[in-house]
């Protein structure tokens, strides 16, 4: 007899990106920021106490939380911080989920949502994307949590928010708008958490990406104070390290750098979508920091991967019947996206 709960043996679990070392790699794999977070990061670092680590962490983070707040104008019981936007992930479908639940999403989205509900040992219920890749509208009783990531991942494309607002007042159980892409988006739907008569959202934001902070583990989501509480309720004692909390505040508190670093982005990507349609690609306007192209006919994308790889160049291919003709590619620096460019001409 196994000592393993059956449904655990039986899942796949989650594959992260490859971490590849290789001193001359350009790394488009992951969606990672190619620029460096703020310096007030390195302030922080530098004149941290590493004698204070003896003590616990805040474990309600109250700095950061009214940092937040103040943020997206809501009060800071309206904010939940967690260690990465995984775990946020995780502490939903505890907490809104039954034994018998659901857990929605898209099909392609985010692989770990899948995952998720493997864990829970629930029912993960995807909902496919039209074929131009957009997010339809799931019907209200679709289940009892949805996480609709937007800009959606792979495709790198948006949802209007007033589509998700319809969806929200008409949903029957919890929406998750996962917008770990969204500072690099036109429009967000923050204002749906803040809304003083929303009852069933929450928006949830990363510093992975816009932030340059994906080492540091830190997501935070905001909604409804029922909501939220729930989440502290069942949270980890300590789940934000000391660290973290004086690191993202730090990152917080200097949004100009992250908007520069932001812009610089946005302008390579749209550098890359015209070059490589220019050589017959098919790149979709993105709204995130990554495009998903497909490559022209007669050339398989999953051929250009191995290709870059071999050149230690690393993007994403997701094999499948929706995503096995196209890369994910990260957007990187303007060197990175040359090099990029070079060999995809060689290949």
């Amino acid at each position: 007899m196994s000592l393993i709960c059956r449904h655990v043996e039986a899942m796949d679990g989650y594959v992260p990106g490859e971490q590849p070392h290789f001193p001359d790699m350009v790394k488009l794999n992951t969606n990672e920021n190619p620029y460096p977070p703020s310096p007030r990061v390195g302030e922080v670092l530098a004149k941290a106490d590493w004698k204070a680590l003896r003590l616990y962490p805040d474990p309600v983070f109250a700095k950061v939380r009214s940092t937040i707040a103040a943020l997206h104008g809501c009060r800071p019981e309206q904010v939940f911080v967690g260690n990465g936007s995984d775990e946020i992930l995780s502490l939903v479908t505890r907490a809104f989920v039954e034994s018998d639940g659901t857990i929605g999403y898209f099909d392609p989205t985010y692989s770990l949502y899948s995952v998720l509900a493997q864990i829970r040992d629930v029912k993960g219920k995807p909902f496919a994307l039209r074929a131009d890749m957009t997010c339809p509208t799931p019907p209200a009783d679709w289940s009892d949590v949805f996480i609709w990531t937007n800009p959606n991942a792979p495709t790198s494309l948006m949802a209007a928010p007033a589509q998700l607002a319809d969806f929200a007042r008409t949903f029957k159980g919890v929406l998750l708008i996962d917008e770990a892409y969204g500072d690099f988006a036109p429009t967000d739907c923050m204002a749906l958490a803040t809304a003083p008569d929303n009852a069933n959202t929450l928006v949830m934001r990363t510093l992975s990406k816009s932030f340059s902070l994906a080492g540091i583990r830190f997501g935070y989501c905001v909604g409804p104070e029922a909501l939220i509480g729930a989440l502290m309720k069942i949270k980890d004692s300590y789940n934000m390290d000391a660290l973290a909390q004086a690191v993202g505040l730090a990152a917080l508190e200097d949004l100009d750098w992250m908007h520069a670093n932001r812009d610089r982005i946005l302008a390579t990507r749209e550098r890359l979508t015209a070059e490589l349609r220019k050589r017959g690609w098919d790149v979709p306007d993105s709204a995130s920091n990554f495009i998903f192209a497909e490559p022209p006919a007669g050339q398989s994308a999953e051929a250009l991967f191995l290709g870059l790889r071999e050149r230690h160049i690393f993007v994403r291919y997701f094999p499948g019947p929706v995503t096995g003709n196209r890369l994910r590619i990260t957007v990187g620096t303007d060197a990175e996206t040359d090099r990029l460019l070079a060999v995809l001409q060689d290949l």
